[in-house]
């Protein structure tokens, strides 16, 4: 799943998060966490993705920074 999210443009992707929902959201961004720690080779663009995902949930919570990220991270362990 991150790689589709790594496929597409980068724009198509920033338009795709406006419409999910905040559970795909987090869920974009575990994905893209987990494999920017597995591969170092397109390091880069996932860091890029990464920034995308950390500005749609301040966003949608603002001032609240990632809180509500982690908040969900920790709830789905």
């Amino acid at each position: 799943m991150a790689n589709d999210f790594l496929n597409e443009g980068v724009s198509d992707f920033a338009t795709r998060l406006e419409v999910m929902t905040s559970y795909e959201v987090f869920a974009a961004m575990s994905l893209l966490e987990e494999h920017s720690e597995d591969n170092a080779s397109d390091r880069e663009e996932i860091l890029s993705r990464i920034t995308l995902v950390e500005e749609e949930i301040e966003r949608r919570f603002p001032g609240q920074m990632l809180t509500p990220y982690r908040d969900w991270k920790k709830s789905s362990l």
